[in-house]
């Protein structure tokens, strides 16, 4: 596989997991700040606070990419195959009536989509 295919691969795998760790960031109940002073120049609940707005605009760059591509094959290869996983490679071609040999093509050409609009983004 490509070297920047592979990249562009790792980071819908790291949107699947940055999505998940969101999730749960948003299930833990809100922080209190209290009126004690901290010795350092954060406290643990600005640090999270921090860290909820870096992971919602890391989010918010692969989402848009990903919308911006209309082709429904290349959405369903990068949303059900690669981040979701809904799909076995077989299962995938069978979904899409595709051979191994096109899949793969039309999977490099979808990362490579993909790779055009998230560098619009940032």
């Amino acid at each position: 596989m490509r070297q920047d295919v592979k990249k562009i691969r790792n980071l819908l795998k790291k949107y699947a997991k940055l999505k998940r760790d969101l999730t749960a960031f948003n299930q833990v109940s809100s922080p209190s700040f209290d009126g004690v002073s901290s010795h350092s120049s954060r406290n643990g609940a600005e640090s999270r606070l921090i860290n909820h707005v870096d992971l919602s605009y890391q989010l918010k760059e692969v989402e848009d990419a990903l919308n911006a591509i209309d082709d429904p094959q290349y959405q369903f290869i990068l949303h059900d195959y690669i981040i979701e996983k809904r799909f076995s490679r077989n299962e995938a071609c069978n979904q899409l009536s595709v051979s191994v040999s096109k899949f793969n093509y039309l999977k490099n050409r979808a990362l490579e989509v993909f790779k055009l609009n998230y560098l619009r983004t940032l």
